[in-house]
């Protein structure tokens, strides 16, 4: 596997399919099923993110983002997010892609990493976010409206990154 930044002309294709099939399932990211590709590629290649692309056989089979979770005195915590090619799921590209986000996090400069809003039916998310270190730090009632499930509830998940502090 490979990964490196996202080119928002070579890449935004790929990305762009990964994303619509990701976000038409209503289970998993908070940006409605619908949501226009032009609002969805502009939202992941802002200039407030880096963005970047897993790469297998230079075929882009995931893609991630990292920014401040919240500016000034709390941008030194970054957020995150991830997706997977549906096909591609259940080959440790998640994983990896996050492992390579946490040392790329503190590269940036941030000490800790936080998740807003993990869907609690998203048991596999759960478990491999627990897995690479972060911890459910709160539970928020009824916070997504899941296509099939209705309203349930999401987590904030946070590891800390800085050995210095």
């Amino acid at each position: 596997m490979n990964i490196r930044r996202f080119d928002n002309v070579k890449d935004a294709e790929a990305v762009w399919e990964i994303l619509d099939l990701v976000i038409a399932g209503g289970d998993t990211l908070v940006f409605a099923p619908d949501s226009p590709k032009e609002k969805m590629l502009t939202y992941w290649g802002s200039d407030d993110k880096f963005a970047y692309v897993c790469e297998i056989d230079d075929q882009i089979v995931g893609t991630f983002y990292l920014k401040a979770n919240q500016p000034d005195l709390g941008s030194h915590v970054a957020n995150a997010g991830y997706l997977v090619h549906p096909i591609q799921r259940g080959k440790g590209i998640a994983e990896t892609m996050c492992k390579f986000s946490l040392q790329e996090a503190r590269n940036l400069g941030f000490k800790a990493m936080q998740f807003n809003i993990v869907i609690s039916t998203n048991e596999v998310a759960v478990r491999l976010w627990q897995k690479c270190g972060f911890e459910i730090i709160g539970r928020i009632p009824k916070a997504f409206q899941h296509q099939k499930l209705g309203l349930v509830d999401a987590f904030v998940m946070y590891q800390w990154l800085s050995s210095n502090d």
